[in-house]
């Protein structure tokens, strides 16, 4: 099933799958956002390699599982025909109640029907004070008046 906007891109339509992103992983539903990639996506994060749906539902479980309190920004960096690369900053903190924001870049690609067939992700983590923290909306869509990363210096 096709999943709009479709390649190739424009700066409008790749700032909208942008954020159709960043609204589907601040959802933390792991099988809803496993339908955004093709069955045989292939994906990178961080030292681990995954293909395919489930396993890239297996993983979101597991990182949502620890990574508590996740608020997710994603702002597009560049793009050109069936790709897409973006900077990101999520906010979480972990079991103990340490919090941290983990910056990174992805770069994305595209099928025909806009399903995500590869994902390559590079990210990295800094404790933050709590008192620290820039991302304050209730759990789930950033609000649309509320700062990107630019607008937040990050």
């Amino acid at each position: 099933m096709p999943r709009p906007p479709l390649p190739p891109f424009t700066a409008a339509t790749a700032a909208q799958k942008t954020r159709l992103a960043e609204d589907a992983w601040n959802s933390r539903d792991p099988a809803s956002v496993a339908l955004a990639y093709t069955p045989d996506s292939r994906w990178r994060n961080r030292a681990e390699c995954l293909t395919g749906r489930a396993a890239i539902e297996a993983f979101l479980i597991r990182k949502w599982a620890r990574e508590h309190e996740y608020r997710l920004i994603k702002e597009v960096w560049t793009f050109a025909d069936n790709r897409i690369a973006v900077r990101f900053a999520y906010e979480w903190r972990d079991a103990d109640g340490a919090w941290f924001r983990s910056y990174g870049n992805e770069n994305w690609e595209f099928g025909g029907d806009g399903l995500m067939s590869r994902r390559i992700a590079s990210i990295n983590d800094l404790p933050i004070a709590e008192a620290d923290r820039k991302f304050h909306w209730p759990i789930g869509r950033r609000p649309d008046d509320h700062p990107g990363l630019t607008e937040l210096g990050l």
